[in-house]
């Protein structure tokens, strides 16, 4: 087993997309999925991954709940019309279970708080690729 869980070995590693505006998570978080081998691309925001070329490509979306412009719900929404089979994983400094439960409700995988744990990570990004 390596980091990433049980995942199987296969041609292509899982495309995966992050959408935080605080640059450290960004960073940190683009370089754990760099460490297991996933493609990855960051974000600062919702509206610079919805103008991307690689809302096609995401497999996984960790997207951070609360975003200055359109926020995580808002962007959950609109790709439920354009791309519903990409499933996301919320992260956020301001976890409730009303917002918890609102995120599953809208499909998502997971609603992880900040700090996010790696294990709890891998774990839902493992259930998130393989749904």
């Amino acid at each position: 087993m390596n980091d990433a869980g049980d995942r199987t070995v296969s041609a292509e590693p899982p495309h995966i997309s992050i959408v935080d505006d605080d640059a450290a998570i960004r960073d940190a978080l683009r370089s754990l999925m760099r460490s297991v081998r996933f493609h990855v691309d960051a974000f600062a925001s919702a509206e610079e991954f919805l103008a991307s070329d690689r809302v096609q490509d995401t497999e996984c979306l960790i997207l951070d709940l609360y975003l200055p412009g359109m926020t995580g719900f808002e962007l959950q929404e609109r790709l439920r019309m354009n791309r519903p089979d990409i499933p996301i994983i919320f992260i956020t400094a301001h976890a409730d279970e009303a917002s918890r439960s609102r995120a599953l409700k809208g499909g998502a995988v997971e609603l992880l708080a900040k700090p996010v744990r790696r294990e709890a990570l891998f774990k839902a990004i493992q259930s998130a690729i393989h749904s």
